[in-house]
Parts: C-alpha cells; structure tokens; sequence
C-alpha cells in the first residue's frame, strides 16, 4: 500500500497550525453578518410552492389547475407533464450498485414531481409560483388533485415480507439492491468449530437530520444561463445534477452558496425543489425563491439510518471473535437520493468489523423500498450503524461469556504486527493503537472508581450505568481528489480556492492557519473562496474529507506558490534559485541580509499575482478511531435518563485547531446520544403519515441535557497516506457516543433482568422496561 511521507506536521508548527486559534468566520456569523440563502432578495423575485401529497401511495387520476391558476398574485402552475414537455426528467441516482441476480438497481424515478403515482406522504405533485409566498401558498391549496389510495408499507421488514405491497414492477419482493460481502464457507465452518455464539437482532432507527437552517433555493436565468442559490455541501454535484436533470450543459449553471446553517449530509447533491426553482426561473424569465417551513423540511428532506440487523458473532473458548455473520435489511424510502444505496451497501460494510480482527465474514445486504421519504447521508453515514452492531454484540459476548468489557476487546483488537491491515473489501488501516487509546480512556473515565459511584447513586435511589464503545471511522469519501489554487498579489492579500464547503465546521479559519503557517503572512491578508461554481470546482464536504483532502492540498499549492516566488527573487536578487530560501516570509539568499518579501515577488509577474493549482489524491483513506466511556444515571420511577459523564480519547492523527476539534466531537457525542435517547422518526404504518413531523414530536438534545464532556486526543499515530498526517474528525464522535450511552443505560438496568432494549432509550421506553420486571 503507497504511504508517503509527512511532508508538513501541523504540531510542529511555528505561527498559525495547531493553536486553537478563535474562528476567524464566528466574527461574522455572530455579529448576524452572515449571508445565508433565505438572506438573498433579487428584484423582480416570485415565489415558489409545492403541493405535496398526503398519500403514503396512490395513483394520481386527475389534476387540475384552473383555481390555481387563476387565484390572486398566480404566474404558473405546473405538473411533470409541463416539466417533462420542457425536457425535464428525473434527478439520477448512481447506477454502480446491483440486485442478487446482477441486474441494476431499480427504484421509482426520483422526478421533481411526481408522475402518476405519488410513492410517500410529502412526495412533491405540482408548483405554484406567485408574486409572494402567502399567495403561492394559499393558491397551493385551491389545487384540486384526485388520488387513488394503494396499499402502503413503511417498515422494512414488512416491506421484505412475502405479500408485502409492491412499489415498483421490477423490484420484486421490494428489493432495489443487493449485495454479498465476505467468504461465506469460512465463515461456517468457523461457525461449526466455535466454543460460543453470540446473536443479536436490533434496529438503528430512522432520524431527521435537523439542521438549524431549513432548506432554501434562489434561482434566475439571464443571458442563457442559470444562477442558483442554494444550501449544498456539494456544489458542483449539485450543478452535474441540474445539467443532468435539465438536459442542459453544466457550463450554462452557476451554483453559489453562502453561509450554512448546518448540513450533516442532509444538504448533499441535489434537490427536487432546486430543479423547480430553475424550472420555474427559466420559464418566467424572473428569479423564483423557495423556503421550507420546518415541518416541510422534515417531511420532504432525506433521513438518515432505518436498518434492521440480524447477526451472529462466533468465539473461542479464550474469546477470540473467529467469525462474523450479518444480515441487513436497508430502508431506501421510495425514491433513493444520491447517497442512499452507497451507505449500507459499501460504506457501512467497510468498517464493519471495526478495530478488530474478525478471520471470517460473511454479510448480505439488502436494500428495500418502502413508502417513506429517502435515507442518505447524515453524519457518520454507514459508520455509526456498523460500529453500534459491532459494539452491541461485543458488550453481549462479554456478558454472556461472563468477561470484562475491556478485556474482550483488548484480546480482539488488530495487533500492531498485522499492520497495514487488510480488510474484507480490501482495503488497508495504516496504523492504529487501539489498545493504548482504550487504556487511556478508562483511566480518564476513572473506570477502576466506577463502583463507589454506583454505590452513591443507589443511596439516592438511581441506577448508575457505565458503557464501553471501542469504534473505528473512515474518512476521505469515495472520491479522495481535491484541487487549490492559491493566489499571492502585490498588495499582500492572499487568496484560497477551495471546492470543499464550509458549513459550520470552521474550514475558513482551518484554511487559514495552513496558509498563514506556510507562507508566513497574517490572517486577515487571507481570504478564501469557496461555495461559487463559476470559481472553484471540486468533490465538496461530505465524509470528513475537508482537511485530509483539501487542506493537503493547500500545503500543496502553498508550496509551489514558494518555488514560483523563489524563481522569481532569484531574478531580482541576482542569483540562482537553489541559493533563495523562504523564511518568514520572506526570499533571501543565504547567509546574506538582501531579500524581497512574497508581495514583492508576486509584483514581479505580469498580472501581479502568483497564482499556483495543486491537486492531492492521499493514497488511501483515513482510519480514524478511539474509545468513549459514558455513565447514566436512571430514575426508576420515570426512566427517565441522566447522562453524568462522557469521556472519549480519539486518534485523529495530527490537530490544525484543538478548539475546532473539540467542538466537532462534542457537536458528534450531542447527536450520538440523541439518537440513543431521544430521536426517532416515526410514521404510521396504516396510513404512512409522518408522526414526527415537528419539534413538538420529535426530540432533539438540548444544551443543558449535555454532561460535561471530557474529550482527549492522541497525536502520535499520524495518518501515513496524506501530506498533513491528519484524520478526519467531524463524524467520529457520533460513532462512539450511540453504544457508549446505549451500554451505560443497559449496564444500569442490569440488575433489573433488562438485557436488551431498541433505541431511543426513552423515559417511557426505560419505565415499560423496568415495571414488566416488577
């Protein structure tokens, strides 16, 4: 496996890398400076509405328009027909993945309106675009459509069920894809010789991504070409996708975007309602806007997890895992997004067996439609879902074979001998101390003291729980290339393009520091560029790439901006290049006081900047990993749930910015726990109406529901296969947290008989638990 040497090592650094220097963007964002996309007005700017279905499955008999239409402030009312009279089709999905007998996947066509048949309740059916909202919006409900009800189904493995309702002729059985990952006869004849089997059947349940800014679009068509403004984590994705679905080029589109409100994989690729927005733009020759409200965001955006786990774990008599035998069954909803099928049918598999050293696989992997709005992307995308079985099934090993939590990991994990590791669908871990990263966690948890706090919470009549999770991430995204140029004028400024995207993260003052750090000029001369089509190009933000890849790529193009400046002060100082050394700075020849500064060098050229293009493609991803250690406390005569501590160490290779860092992890342990306590997507299975479908209903974890956080890091491991030495860290602390709290709570309820219990851990979910076993 290629490992290139660390070329730049952001502990050593001398200025600006490895301080937790305050967020240069917060000055803004604070200050309500920001410029998101609801801020952006354009004259002569209509509003967009979309009449959604309130069927879970139906057939659409009969639309018509005439009241709409002819309603107060009303331009245009449009169904697919007129989309697809206009060449407008269906927003693609990837066609790489396949069903058992090797044919493509197959689900409904993701249309930016429905055609025919609506497929989930929220499933856009028509537009309405008018002078304002309120008109828009009011005149949507004028709207007379016709349904015809078809049975419905929403969980998964009903919709796998024999007689389950059909969505889509060729997907018998509701499968849209499938896959088989692993050696199936080693793994039964591991499972033949083994001293103990372990067995789980759990569910990861469906969440709504909840990004603070609900989703909004700005198109306008001039000159032939279109401008959209949009919330995306990937912008030129989501610019492939318009040229795509709106038979243009992707040169006749400019996608901008500003400040995100959060993302978390929701906001990636592309949108049924940016298509309409365009559509709409281009039809009446004038900038069309769409908001969602907070309800419509919830109903209409991708969720995220919704799989149904069944496997077996077998050991030796020593605890030795030998094999490990999985079934899944994946929700896609009904009509797949970008990122839906990719989550668990590679990038869950991926790190399925996580830090440990399992001999023999054997996973199949079905992806099911159901009646329900697409999974994708959100936050850990795959990785949670996998490590959280892993885990599961490790806590109940060691709890059936009678053995400590610690110990049956510690015996399973990868040894250092056996790296680089090769995994099941090939491919490699670098390097990783797991063990140590678990020693160091349970004694800043203070593990050994855990009994005397039992102890003290039982005079006050709680439970106390403690949890293990031992987890392992991967990051970089499918696509590891990323390109910068970086521009140093004559005036001393310093600008950064970048095709990755901000969205929270604080990858403005990230790139800063690596600017800063290499060619010795302040903060405030840097600017960077990123979120403008028409500017930058590249893969985006998703999978925690933005610092292995793009910040490496910064490095990269820091120093071809240097060896371009070096040629140039050879000019003006008279000498050769190889005698030119860049220090603070500055080029001097060396061992001499005669030197120019990088402006002075940048005036030199004919357009009075140097501007140099780097792309970096590390040579594997990134294997980030660590362990957490969470306490509860549980009322037993509510449920309900406190979580008191949360310690997590992490080995995310070399850190640019602790405090930027630590707000990642703490932002990810925030969503992990909950997941394991408080959210859940829910609709009903009769009707398919979504139950959760506000605040009022769905659960989302408050500041003051926080422990305090312990968070510490590991630098010494650093990542061998990109020029940073860093690991991606956005996602990693969602991973650990759902069976680290998950654990603790059940650690808790063990002395009650409770073994096992599907998440969210509710107070009421907690109580039912606790008084069936009184």
């Amino acid at each position: 496996m290629p490992a290139p040497d660390i070329q730049f090592d952001p502990s050593s650094a001398q200025f600006g890398a490895a301080r937790s220097q305050k967020r240069i963007e917060d000055d803004r964002l604070l200050a309500g400076k920001g410029l998101y996309s609801d801020d952006r007005v354009l004259p002569r700017q209509a509003w967009l509405a979309l009449v959604r279905s309130p069927h879970a499955h139906a057939r659409i008999a009969a639309v018509d328009l005439g009241a709409t239409r002819a309603a107060p402030g009303v331009l245009a009312a449009w169904t697919m027909a007129e989309l697809r009279a206009d060449g407008v089709g269906a927003i693609p999905f990837p066609p790489i993945f396949k069903r058992a007998d090797g044919s493509p996947m197959v689900a409904p066509a993701r249309t930016p309106l429905a055609e025919s048949k609506v497929f989930y309740v929220g499933q856009p059916v028509a537009a309405v675009v008018a002078e304002t909202r309120e008109q828009a919006m009011d005149a949507g409900e004028l709207m007379a459509i016709e349904y015809q009800d078809l049975p419905c189904v929403i969980d998964v493995r009903a919709a796998a069920a024999p007689g389950a309702p059909q969505l889509w002729p060729d997907a018998p059985g509701n499968i849209s894809a499938e896959t088989r990952i692993g050696d199936a006869r080693a793994t039964d004849e591991a499972f033949a010789r083994a001293a103990h089997v372990t067995r789980v059947a759990l569910d990861n349940q469906r969440l709504i991504a909840m990004a603070l800014e609900p989703r909004c679009a700005l198109a306008s068509h001039d000159n032939g070409r279109w401008t959209l403004y949009t919330q995306s984590q990937t912008p030129t994705g989501t610019r492939q996708g318009l040229a795509d679905t709106l038979n243009r080029k992707p040169e006749e589109f400019r996608v901008v975007v500003g400040d995100l409100g959060g993302g978390f994989g929701m906001k990636t690729g592309l949108a049924n309602e940016d298509v309409v927005a365009c559509y709409a733009a281009w039809k009446l020759g004038r900038p069309v806007k769409w908001r969602a409200e907070r309800g419509e965001d919830f109903l209409a955006s991708h969720m995220g997890r919704d799989q149904h786990y069944e496997a077996e774990l077998a050991l030796d008599r020593e605890g030795r895992i030998l094999a490990l035998r999985m079934r899944m069954l994946a929700n896609f909803g009904a009509t797949p997004v970008g990122s839906t099928a990719i989550i668990p049918l590679l990038l869950g598999p991926k790190v399925q067996t996580t830090v440990y050293h399992v001999p023999a696989v054997d996973y199949q992997v079905q992806g099911v439609l159901t009646n329900t709005m697409a999974t994708g992307a959100y936050r850990g995308a795959g990785r949670p879902e996998a490590n959280y079985l892993m885990e599961r099934l490790m806590d109940a090993a060691a709890r059936e074979l009678k053995m400590d939590a610690a110990e049956i990991r510690r015996r399973n994990f990868i040894r250092a001998e056996q790296f680089p590791y090769r995994t099941h669908l090939d491919d490699w871990y670098d390097a990783g101390e797991f063990a140590r990263i678990l020693d160091r966690a349970l004694a800043e948890s203070d593990w050994n003291g855990f009994a005397a706090r039992r102890e003290q919470a039982r005079h006050r009549g709680r439970l106390r729980g403690r949890g293990l999770a031992v987890y392992l991430e991967w990051t970089g995204a499918p696509v590891r290339t990323e390109t910068v140029d970086i521009q140093a004028s004559a005036d001393g400024s310093v600008t950064v393009f970048t095709g990755t995207q901000a969205m929270g993260q604080g990858l403005e003052t990230t790139y800063t520091q690596l600017v800063t750090e290499m060619l010795r000029v302040p903060a405030h001369a840097v600017r960077i560029v990123q979120g403008d089509t028409d500017l930058v190009n590249g893969v985006g933000s998703v999978g925690s790439r933005s610092a292995f890849v793009g910040g490496s790529a910064t490095v990269s193009a820091g120093r071809k901006v240097i060896a371009r400046g070096r040629e140039l002060a050879a000019e003006v100082l008279e000498s050769a290049p190889a005698d030119i050394e860049f220090r603070d700075g500055r080029f001097r020849i060396a061992g001499t006081d005669r030197s120019i500064g990088l402006a002075e060098a940048a005036a030199r050229e004919e357009k009075k900047f140097i501007r140099m293009s780097a792309t970096e493609t590390p040579s594997a991803p990134s294997w980030p990993n660590g362990a957490q250690v969470c306490e509860v406390e549980v009322d037993p005569e509510t449920g309900s749930v406190e979580v008191v501590a949360m310690t997590s160490v992490d080995d995310i290779g070399r850190i640019i910015n602790h405090m930027i860092v630590e707000g990642q992890i703490h932002g990810g342990i925030a969503q992990g726990i909950g997941q394991a306590l408080y959210e859940h997507a829910r609709y009903d299975d009769s009707s398919g109406q979504l139950l959760t479908g506000s605040l009022m209903d769905y659960c989302v974890p408050r500041a003051d529901q926080m422990p305090p956080l312990r968070t510490r890091f590991d630098e010494s491991v650093p990542c061998k296969t990109n020029l940073l030495g860093v690991k991606g860290c956005g996602e990693i602390g969602t991973i650990g947290a759902v069976p680290a709290v998950v654990h603790a709570v059940l650690d808790a309820l063990a002395e009650r008989g409770v073994a096992h219990l599907e998440m969210p851990l509710t107070p009421e979910r907690v109580w039912r638990a606790l008084t069936a076993r009184t």
